[in-house]
C-alpha cells in the first residue's frame, strides 16, 4: 500500500505525489490528482430516510467547515471531497454501496451507517479491505467488534439502556416497566434487553414483553396485552416510523403511562406521527439544542441557517463523526489508512456538539447522554447522565 505523504515541500513533489495518489491506492479517488474521497452512506430513502438525510446534512455542515477555515477545505494540502451513497435503509444494500465506495471511488475513509443492522452488515468489508469506518450512530455494540478499523462516535446500547433504566427507577420512581420492541431491529433487541437487565439490578421489575416487526401498522394486539399486566411505564426503543404509531393506538386503548425510549425516537417525524399522544414521555438522546454550550449554539446556529431547522440529534452526530475524521487525518500526517485508523483510536476529549467525545480502547465512544421530554410537541431537556 503506497503512503501519501500530507507534507509537500516543492511543486515537483506535489506533482509526483498527485500522480501516485491517482494512479494507486484506496484513498486518492477514482481518478484524483488533487484529493482525498471520503465515503458516506446512509439511507437518504427507505423507511428512516429522516436518520440518513440528517446525518447527510451534518456531514455537509461540517465539510462547510473546513471548506471556510484557513486550509479552504483541504488537509495536508489536498482537497477532501465526499461521495455519498443511499443504501435505501436496508442491509443488503449497504454491503453493495460500501463495495463501491472502496473499490470504485477509492475512498480513504467511510462515515456511516446510521443504523447497527446496516452498520454490522458493511463493516466486515471496511475490514477486510482496511479502510476506517466510523458510524455516526449505531449504538448496538457488535458493530465496532467486527474490527480494529471501525469506530463510533455515538454511546452504545450498553450504555444507552443503564441511562434510561436508572432515570425509569430513579427519577421517575416506576416499580413495573413493560417492553415493546423491534424483533427485526438489532437496535432495538439490543436495547430491550440491556434495560430489563439494569431495570431488574435496580430493584424494578419487568412484569411482560411483547414484539413486533419493523414497517408493522397495528400494535393494539401488543398494547392491549401489556395493558393487561398493569405496567408504570412502557420502553419501546424502535424508531420513529413505528414509535409515534404506537403512542397513539396506546392513547387509543386507554393506557396512561409514560413511553420510554432510546435515540432512535429523535426525529421532526416522531410527533408528526404521534401528536399529543407523545406528551409525557421521554428518551435519550446524544444532545439538546436548548443546551447553551458555545459549541452547540454555533451548530444549531449555522444548522438552522443552511437548513432552516432544528438540528437533531442524527445530524449533531453526522457533524461529530466527519468533524472527528478530519481531525484524525490531520494528526494523522499522512494519508494512509493504517495512520488515519490509529489517530482515530488516539482521539482524546474531543470537544463535540454532542459531548467531549474520548475513543476507548474498543473505539467506542466516551461520552455522556441526555434525557428528552416530550411536551406539546417539543423536547424538553430534563437531565444529562454521565458513564
Amino acid at each position: 500500500m503506497p503512503i501519501r505523504t500530507w507534507r509537500i515541500p516543492s511543486f515537483a513533489v506535489a506533482l509526483g505525489l498527485a500522480v501516485l495518489v491517482a494512479g494507486c491506492g484506496k484513498g486518492g479517488g477514482a481518478g484524483a490528482k488533487d484529493e482525498l474521497v471520503i465515503g458516506e452512506y446512509g439511507s437518504l430513502t427507505g423507511n428512516d430516510a429522516d436518520f440518513g438525510n440528517s446525518t447527510k446534512r451534518g456531514v455537509e455542515l461540517a465539510m462547510d467547515d473546513l471548506a471556510a477555515g484557513p486550509a479552504q477545505g483541504k488537509i495536508g494540502g489536498l482537497t477532501i471531497r465526499t461521495v455519498v451513497e443511499d443504501d435505501q435503509g436496508k442491509p443488503e444494500e449497504a454491503a453493495t454501496v460500501v463495495q463501491k465506495l472502496i473499490n470504485q471511488d477509492r475512498v480513504l475513509a467511510v462515515i456511516g451507517e446510521v443504523a447497527s443492522s446496516r452498520s454490522l452488515a458493511a463493516a466486515p468489508i471496511c475490514q477486510q479491505n482496511q479502510v476506517p469506518m466510523i458510524s455516526p450512530s449505531s449504538t448496538n455494540a457488535k458493530v465496532t467488534q467486527v474490527g480494529d478499523y471501525i469506530f463510533r462516535v455515538c454511546y452504545i446500547d450498553e450504555f444507552q439502556g443503564l441511562v434510561m433504566a436508572k432515570f425509569a427507577a430513579n427519577s421517575l420512581k416506576l416499580k413495573k416497566v413493560a417492553i415493546l420492541k423491534d424483533l427485526k431491529n438489532d437496535y432495538s433487541v439490543g436495547l430491550s434487553k440491556v434495560f430489563a437487565e439494569e431495570f431488574a439490578k435496580l430493584g424494578g421489575t419487568i412484569v411482560g414483553e411483547q414484539s413486533y416487526s419493523e414497517g408493522e401498522s397495528d400494535f393494539r394486539a401488543q398494547l392491549t396485552q401489556l395493558k393487561s399486566l398493569a405496567p408504570e411505564g412502557i420502553y419501546t426503543p424502535g424508531y420513529y416510523t413505528d414509535v409515534g404509531t404506537v403512542a397513539r393506538q396506546a392513547k387509543d386503548l386507554g393506557l396512561k403511562v409514560p413511553l420510554l425510549g432510546g435515540d432512535g425516537w429523535d426525529s421532526p417525524k416522531l410527533t408528526e406521527i404521534g401528536g399529543e399522544a407523545l406528551n409525557g414521555s421521554y428518551f435519550s438522546n446524544h444532545y439538546s439544542a436548548d443546551d447553551p454550550n458555545p459549541v452547540i449554539q454555533k451548530f444549531v446556529g449555522d444548522y438552522k441557517k443552511k437548513f432552516g431547522e432544528v438540528p437533531d440529534g442524527l445530524a449533531a452526530l453526522g457533524y461529530d463523526a466527519a468533524k472527528i475524521l478530519f481531525d484524525a487525518m490531520g494528526r494523522a500526517g499522512s494519508a494512509e489508512e493504517a495512520k488515519v485508523r490509529d489517530a482515530l483510536a488516539a482521539t482524546r476529549d474531543f470537544p463535540g456538539v454532542t459531548g467531549r467525545i474520548t475513543i476507548d480502547k474498543d473505539r467506542n465512544a466516551v461520552k455522556p447522554a441526555v434525557i428528552l421530554k416530550i411536551e406539546g410537541g417539543k423536547y424538553v431537556y430534563v437531565e444529562t447522565i454521565k458513564p
